[in-house]
């Protein structure tokens, strides 16, 4: 693959809500054709997050997930404000957070014209969880209606850096253990959350800055004040980063080059030589 200076893209992260019925997840998923570069999906937090390249892809996938889903019909752990939850766009290559930002305004735009469905940036402006605590309440939407759309809700559109979505399931289901460490851990590289998911709890993890501080580093943090049963990636990360961390410790860590973004792009023959 030719060096990121060389090329460029955005990437698109999406969440939805809907994780259990995997056919529907896959039927929604497939309208990103060869865009489409992953797929991860989470009965107990009932979500999926569907990783694609390009603005058109993202919004095949809304539209998809507007037409098959109902927020009012959903139950799960995770935080959500819509059948599309999230959709944040992410500089790959030689693209800029600048571009990220114009991609985000022109899908906040197109959700609300096409879909009527009310839309929350976030990125220089504001953070994701700002929005989660704020919306319809202390915050109006940037675009669309007023109020959330009957069947869809709301959706939160980003513009952001690389981000890894990385979760260490602890061996003693212990909620209130969980939710300890997600608060001591909690800083401006890493977002935390202590959840019982299922029979099992978890300390979920968004890696805002990961070569600062990254799956290795956060997994140690956690082993240090319990037992980890295991760590699961959500969605792809940079080769680099994987590449930067011993391999002996890639199995322990749920890490692999196939996880990562460039082996995909690779794989759909996205990449620019």
């Amino acid at each position: 693959m030719a060096d990121a200076r060389s090329w460029s893209m955005l990437e698109c992260v999406i969440n939805i809500s809907e994780g259990r019925r995997l056919p529907v997840v896959h039927a929604i998923a497939s309208r990103a054709g060869q865009e489409l570069l992953d797929i991860h999906s989470d009965p107990d937090h009932n979500r999926s997050v569907i990783t694609v390249v390009g603005e058109d892809a993202a919004r095949a996938i809304t539209s998809a997930a507007i037409a098959s889903l109902r927020l009012d019909h959903h139950a799960g752990v995770h935080p959500r404000i819509g059948v599309v939850d999230v959709v944040p766009f992410v500089p790959l290559g030689s693209a800029s957070l600048d571009d990220a930002l114009a991609a985000r305004d022109r899908f906040a735009r197109w959700a609300a014209d096409e879909h009527g469905v009310p839309c929350f940036v976030y990125g220089p402006e504001r953070t994701l969880p700002a929005i989660r605590k704020h919306a319809f309440i202390q915050l109006d939407p940037d675009t669309g209606p007023p109020n959330p759309h009957v069947t869809a809700g709301a959706i939160a559109v980003g513009a952001r850096p690389i981000l890894v979505a990385y979760n260490l399931w602890l061996a003693d289901p212990d909620l209130a253990l969980a939710r300890a460490i997600a608060t001591e851990l909690r800083s401006d590289s890493v977002r935390t959350l202590g959840l019982a998911v299922g029979n099992h709890v978890q300390v979920s993890c968004n890696l805002i800055d990961p070569w600062q501080v990254g799956p290795a580093e956060v997994f140690q943090q956690v082993a240090d004040r319990a037992t980890v049963a295991r760590a699961e990636l959500v969605g792809l990360v940079p080769r680099s980063l994987v590449e930067a961390i011993d391999p002996n410790s890639w199995d322990r860590l749920n890490l692999s080059l196939d996880q990562t973004i460039e082996q995909r792009l690779e794989q759909q023959h996205l990449a620019v030589d």
